[in-house]
């Protein structure tokens, strides 16, 4: 363990050595009117400590990690969002951007990502949340980046991106960290990157996304798994195509924000029922970005940095969103 994990392990985030602190603004009266074109209503939240984009973001309770970057960042970034306070926690040995990740417990894994020269990597590394170490975990069963992540039955779901070059490929890759061991499911119908993946109600639902890494090419597609039957069955599609978008699940909803094309990005939030098999309009997003995360919350949803412009963009942005 080097100094700088030694410094963060076994402590709680407010007893972090915070890099920015800020304090969220109360409720009352902070929410900005709901929108036109949908239901719905933003705050701002606390302002990140580092610019990010093109990160994957994980959530285990109150905290979410922040992991890789568009440019050339390897800290570990940690929110919490019952308070508002960011830290900083261990880093990445080597800069990745476009990785998959997810938090279970206690654990921090992430999945693949490419390299500055756009290589994926078939590379699981774990960190021990509490003390701070990383481990290597059993690689991917072959090389991925770009694709969505979910936790279903107490393992993770890799499904969709791409490989070396942004070339699609139809990855659904299930780990189970008790026995460090892969398997491959029933594949991605649709082929696919940038896409939204959440899990609901036992089930996880891919939405949106774009074909070999061009967002010129993006698409509606919302298909459905079961793990169960190991099969997929196609839903409704979503009312405006997206890639690069974020994606949070709450009390039974899947919503979907932002995204890019090639020279713009969107502010769009849409609401998914899987139940119903349907779509709502909500309030749009006070900032359109894409290549950024989402996690809810206590009845929000926290939408975290990402990219304002087209392309390589970043930013610190947090606004927090209450349907």
């Amino acid at each position: 363990m080097n100094s700088r994990q030694a410094r963060l392990s076994c402590r709680p985030i407010r007893n972090a050595v915070l890099v920015s602190v800020t304090l969220l603004a109360s409720f009352a009266g902070a929410f900005t009117a709901i929108a036109e074109e949908g239901a719905g209503a933003w705050r701002n939240g606390s302002e990140g400590p580092q610019p990010r984009s093109e990160m994957a973001v994980a959530a285990e309770g109150e905290r979410a990690y922040l992991v890789g970057d568009y440019i050339d960042a390897t800290e570990i970034l940690i929110y919490d969002a019952a308070t508002g306070q960011w830290a900083i926690g261990p880093d990445l040995e080597a800069h990745v951007h476009h990785p998959m990740a997810a938090a279970l417990d206690g654990v921090l894994y992430v999945a693949g990502g490419y390299d500055g020269s756009w290589r994926a990597s078939d590379r699981l590394r774990a960190l021990d949340i509490a003390t701070g170490t990383w481990a290597e975990r059993a690689p991917l069963p072959a090389p991925l980046a770009a694709g969505g992540a979910a936790v279903l039955d107490g393992r993770i779901h890799l499904i969709g991106g791409s490989s070396s070059g942004g070339v699609n490929v139809p990855a659904h890759f299930v780990y189970d960290p008790a026995a460090d061991v892969w398997q491959v499911a029933a594949p991605l119908p649709t082929l696919r990157d940038h896409l939204g993946v959440v899990a609901l109600d036992g089930k996880i639902v891919a939405i949106g996304g774009r074909i070999n890494g061009d967002p010129a090419f993006n698409l509606a597609t919302v298909e459905i798994y079961d793990p169960q039957s190991d099969n997929w069955q196609s839903g409704a599609p979503m009312p405006t195509a997206r890639s690069g978008v974020a994606a949070a699940f709450l009390d039974g909803i899947a919503y979907i924000f932002g995204g890019e094309t090639r020279t713009m990005t969107f502010d769009t939030v849409e609401a998914y029922d899987a139940v119903a098999d349907s779509w709502q309009a909500m309030a749009s997003m006070p900032t359109a970005r894409h290549g950024f995360g989402a996690i809810a919350y206590e009845g929000e949803i926290h939408t975290l940095m990402g990219a304002p412009t087209a392309g390589g963009s970043r930013s610190d942005i947090v606004e927090i969103f209450r349907p």
